[in-house]
């Protein structure tokens, strides 16, 4: 029986890396382009989540399920190929997925918002009501910086998940990583060394975000 034999070839490993690096700005914009929108939305629809009036709760309800419960390759696909239909025009691969990672992303943010807000001590909106403080005023000045910080961790998790979530966006031709990846390995057919790149790649982005958060916690646990 023949023995099976595989040895990396680091040369070739090392030959991907520039060709790679073309893609890591694709997927660096997209997920930051995608996170600071989906942020926004986020914010948006976890206040109206929040609301005890059915007309304003309902929309923010309706559009957390869906875009929780749905794969966020199902999402891209629909807004890549789907939604020309209704628009009668094309949709830019790059527009595609950072509409994807906004509102896939803005669904799990509200989450997190609602429940930053809902974790303050209602005694903290009393008190600022108290102090003479509008209800608006008090929810900015006081509910708010303190509902935030403790957000921190839950959204840099949504952050990291993100990112990784753009090595899916291959399937509508964007040139993030894994494209870029899927397109040398066509030439050279060394898709172990260039997938471990690539991975390597990924691990590189999200150590260097999970370290800037950690920084930040700390920091912000220590000026309290």
């Amino acid at each position: 029986m023949e023995e099976l034999s595989f040895t990396f070839d680091w040369q070739a490993a090392i030959n991907s890396l520039p060709f790679l690096l073309k893609g890591l700005p694709y997927t660096l914009i997209i997920s930051f382009g995608g996170l600071f929108i989906g942020f926004l939305i986020g914010i948006v629809a976890g206040l109206m989540s929040l609301s005890r009036t059915l007309l304003v709760r309902w929309p923010a309800t309706i559009y957390i399920e869906i875009f929780r419960g749905t794969p966020i390759l199902v999402q891209v696909l629909f807004i890549y190929y789907g939604l020309p239909d209704l628009i009668g025009g094309p949709i830019n691969a790059m527009t595609a997925g950072i509409a994807a990672i906004a509102l896939n992303s803005g669904a799990y943010i509200s989450e997190v918002v609602r429940g930053g807000v809902k974790s303050i001590d209602p005694g903290q909106s009393e008190a600022g009501v108290s102090l003479g403080l509008s209800r608006s005023q008090t929810f900015w000045s006081i509910v708010w910086p303190q509902a935030l910080r403790r957000m921190i961790p839950p959204l840099g998790n949504q952050a990291i998940v993100s990112i990784k979530d753009t090595s899916l966006f291959s399937v509508i031709g964007v040139g993030e990583l894994v494209r870029q990846g899927q397109v040398y390995i066509a030439t050279t057919f060394t898709a172990f060394e260039v997938y471990f790149m690539v991975a390597l790649l990924y691990l590189s982005v999200t150590l260097s975000l999970s370290v800037l958060l950690r920084w930040y916690e700390r920091r912000g646990s220590a000026s309290i």
